[in-house]
């Protein structure tokens, strides 16, 4: 059997991160990684996608230590656009100071996740790649300890346990499953709370790139943030996708001919593919699709990925039994915003380091200070627009847009525009005080029966 002072299972930003911050302290640690193919990867790695890319203070709060290699970005960017069926709304700025000088940037995942895993082994990290837990025993008597049974027989001992297996929680749902009630663990059971994303690697034409800015198609289908978008790469490769609630029912949505992207026709959602057929059609109505193919070496399989998001609120992890629970797996990642690496490399950086440590009981204290402002505000907005239809971005783009200066907004400001706006600003500091002192968490550490 092999000893470890820290398992990590999961080898993607959070994984990483962990293993990186843990073997500088002088840890013994090993990250186990089941590993994927990708079309842009040589060998397997993370079950890894391209989100949106990283904003400018998304940078501040992965607190790296070093820039991010140029090799893994593709755009430096100077926008995001939000568009409504009739209204849209333009912002340069992300109203947050940081120190990366631009508006962010999109990158190439895949060489993400080499560079934080070239960083981890650099530091001492072990890899363990292609093979899955099979079996997770954990021993609470005395110093708590956890044995790893790999699917190739490996075994591994390790007296710490970072859970970075993504928002499938595949390894974390035997943790849940055994120290949480069953109404807790319903509530945070994938299939009903994540959100589905598919996204298409196509070549524009190069008149219709823009190189510059993510764009965002709010009010176009049905979903709480359901959403298609456009993400540039390089040369004039941009990635085109959406994000949906796993199984939403056509027959419960209201007002559904509002919705741009569905048709009198459909007898059920329609499948992300012609969700962007559809997009395409609508945004540029004197091209064909042919003017837009597949670019069949990215991705995870023929210029195509689908992947899961994490749509719940993050829960708190039971540091008592010496397990931390981190990124995407711990519900840091969200739909609303189209990302959550930042989130996933600093949630595996503090649990990486406290566990190296012997100090992982601090973990739950030393996250909610360092993501709580980030992950307090995601919560507030997400629960703010749940429901909304159509007309109601449209009036969210045309007062933001109204009130805006210089490509910057604020909240504040709103109260100043009449009944909506104040109506507005009152909502989210209400809905933000609810949230104070990390009430935001769906799961607190006192509900662990450990």
């Amino acid at each position: 059997m092999q000893q470890a002072d820290v398992a990590i299972v999961g080898g993607g930003p959070a994984g990483s991160a962990a293993g990186q911050a843990a073997a500088s302290q002088g840890a013994d640690a090993v990250v186990v990684e089941k590993g994927v193919p990708r079309a842009d990867r040589d060998g397997p790695g993370p079950d890894s996608t391209d989100a949106a890319g990283i904003l400018d203070y998304w940078v501040d709060i992965m607190d790296l230590g070093e820039p991010i290699p140029e090799r893994v970005k593709h755009r430096d960017l100077t926008a995001a656009e939000f568009v409504g069926p009739t209204e849209a709304l333009e912002l340069t700025d992300t109203g947050i100071d940081a120190s990366y000088p631009n508006f962010g940037f999109t990158m190439h995942r895949a060489r993400l996740d080499d560079w934080l895993r070239e960083r981890a082994e650099n530091a001492g990290a072990e890899y363990r790649v292609g093979t899955a837990v099979a079996d997770l025993e954990s021993d609470l008597t005395g110093v708590p300890s956890h044995t790893l049974t790999l699917r190739d027989g490996t075994e591994i001992e390790a007296e710490y346990l970072i859970l970075a297996d993504g928002p499938q929680r595949t390894v974390t749902g035997q943790i849940l499953d055994r120290w949480l009630s069953s109404d807790l663990v319903d509530q945070l059971a994938s299939r009903k709370t994540n959100h589905i994303a598919y996204q298409e690697y196509r070549r524009l034409p190069e008149e219709l790139f823009e190189s510059d800015r993510i764009k965002f198609w709010w009010g176009y289908m049905p979903g709480h943030t359901a959403y298609p978008w456009i993400f540039p790469n390089d040369g004039t490769v941009a990635r085109i996708g959406l994000t949906m609630p796993i199984g939403l029912d056509l027959e419960e949505i209201e007002n559904r001919e509002d919705y741009r992207l569905l048709e009198p026709t459909d007898e059920r959602i329609p499948q992300g593919s012609t969700y962007i057929e559809r997009l395409l059609d609508r945004l540029y109505p004197d091209y064909d699709l042919d003017d837009f193919p597949i670019v069949s070496d990215r991705g995870k399989s023929g210029g195509t990925e689908t992947y899961p998001i994490s749509s719940t609120r993050p829960i708190e992890s039971p540091t008592e039994a010496n397990v931390a629970i981190v990124g995407g797996a711990m519900g840091a990642t969200s739909a609303f915003h189209e990302g959550g690496d930042h989130v996933a490399i600093r949630t595996g950086s503090i649990a990486g380091r406290l566990a190296a440590l012997g100090a992982l009981r601090a973990y739950n204290t030393e996250w909610h200070r360092a993501i709580g402002d980030e992950i307090r505000r995601n919560c507030v907005f997400a629960d703010m627009v749940r429901g909304y239809q159509p007309d109601d971005w449209d009036r969210l783009f045309g007062l933001v847009s109204d009130i805006k200066a210089d490509g910057r907004f604020s909240t504040h400001d709103a109260v100043y525009r009449g009944f909506y706006g104040a109506k507005l600003y009152g909502e989210y500091r209400w809905r933000k005080f609810g949230y104070r002192n990390g009430r935001y968490s769906q799961v607190r550490e006192d509900d662990y029966a450990v």
